[in-house]
């Protein structure tokens, strides 16, 4: 079976050097890890279509083949994002306040890296680049392993990016690939605490559930999105058509995508008619309450399992509900914490959504599309956490780091 226990050594050793090394050196070394993607975009390509092939074969929806898809805009976007992690401030070094105490010691926190970080993810190759980049910006060394669909583009990504550092003349263990995609292989990467910090998941409810039982490697848990809007009493129905369409169709096969659309009873006859008509230009299959039922004549009666299912595909729960307390108990109940939005203009009732909606990123009158690194101004992501220790949201460079206590004394003994 491959032994990680190699990867480990490197990694640790690797990780050292990048603790000391400075910003200015960091940015150089990320500017031509950028450039050597946007060379080696043909290569790259031709990997992909393997990648692609396979999953043809194997029988993946096209929804989830856009997952894997790279295409020249989306490499240059892959590169666009390593550029813009390098316009970032360092956060590594920083003192975030200094203080003195009683006994005349000078007490700061600084901000370190947080030594290894281990990723398992599935389908999505821009996350090699997303994690080699804010891991290096932030002198972590990574150890990427990827899944199976996305095997072949994962790999050569990271061989460039480890040529590139080689021939700068830096350590390329920096950033490292496992080339088996096995569950034995993963299962032992869970339990490599003696050499991996923490351990992010990325990926589908599956992976997240068996990290999260199999670990003994501290996890940082991405979250699935089983997302939703809801329309308010008071909303503006053209906006609120608007919002679904784009939270629903514009990318269905992503985390940030909504799953549910809740409706207020009193605007249900007039909304659900016009959101139906729209979302059936995309085909989308809704998958209605009974009250919602009387206005979708096309819809299919939900069950109790369309409310918890992420979807990743053309497909949407409808509900009517009584009022916006209704709509929150349902939210908290069913959705995974990770991104939510009311559409309306009342401005209490905003208000009451975003104060008592528990999730990572609470909109109004916004699409959840929006919960994203790259769009939040973070170059890239590691993944967007739904737990409440360490990280919740979309996670850039503050994130991928620790704190130590540095103390200036002058000769105190502690009596």
């Amino acid at each position: 079976m491959f032994d990680l226990t190699v990867l480990g050594q490197q990694a640790k050793q690797s990780a050292r050097q990048l603790a000391l090394m400075s910003t200015k050196r960091k940015n150089e070394l990320l500017a031509l890890m950028a450039q050597a993607i946007l060379d080696n975009e043909t290569t790259i390509l031709a990997a992909n279509q393997k990648d692609l092939a396979h999953a043809k074969d194997n029988g993946v929806t096209t929804v989830m083949q856009d997952r894997l898809r790279l295409t020249p805009e989306r490499i240059a976007e892959m590169a666009a994002g390593m550029r813009q992690v390098i316009q970032l401030p360092d956060p590594i070094g920083e003192v975030e306040k200094m203080w003195k105490n009683s006994d005349g010691l000078m007490i700061g926190r600084q901000k370190v890296p947080l030594g290894v970080i281990g990723i398992i993810y599935e389908s999505r190759p821009n996350v090699t680049t997303d994690a080699a980049s804010l891991c290096f910006k932030t002198g972590n060394a990574v150890i990427l392993r990827g899944g199976k669909e996305a095997f072949y583009s994962n790999q050569i990504l990271v061989t460039i990016l480890q040529k590139a550092l080689k021939d700068a003349g830096v350590d390329e263990n920096a950033i490292q690939f496992v080339a088996d995609t096995s569950h034995e292989v993963a299962n032992q990467m869970m339990r490599l605490t003696a050499y991996l910090d923490v351990l992010i998941p990325r990926g589908g409810a599956g992976l997240i559930r068996r990290v999260k039982e199999t670990a003994t490697v501290p996890v940082i848990e991405t979250g699935t999105g089983n997302n939703h809007i809801y329309v308010d009493k008071d909303a503006q129905l053209e906006m609120a058509i608007n919002i679904t369409d784009n939270a629903k169709t514009q990318r269905p096969s992503v985390c940030n995508a909504a799953e549910t659309l809740l409706i207020h009873q009193d605007v249900a006859a007039e909304f659900l008619p016009k959101i139906a008509a729209k979302l059936a230009e995309h085909n989308v299959e809704l998958h209605a309450d009974e009250r919602a039922m009387q206005y979708l004549p096309n819809a299919i009666a939900a069950t109790e399992s369309d409310w918890s299912t992420e979807y990743l595909d053309y497909i949407m729960a409808v509900k009517v509900v009584d009022s916006i307390t209704e709509a929150i108990d349902h939210i908290n109940r069913y959705n995974t914490k990770h991104s939510e939005a009311i559409i309306t203009d009342n401005y209490f009732a905003s208000q009451k959504f975003l104060n008592e909606v528990d999730a990572a990123a609470v909109y109004v009158n916004a699409s959840t599309r929006f919960t994203d690194g790259f769009v939040f101004g973070f170059g890239a992501e590691i993944g967007i956490s739904t737990q409440k220790l360490h990280a919740r949201g979309p996670m850039g460079l503050e994130e991928l780091t620790s704190t130590k206590y540095i103390i200036y004394g002058d000769g105190q003994i502690r009596q």
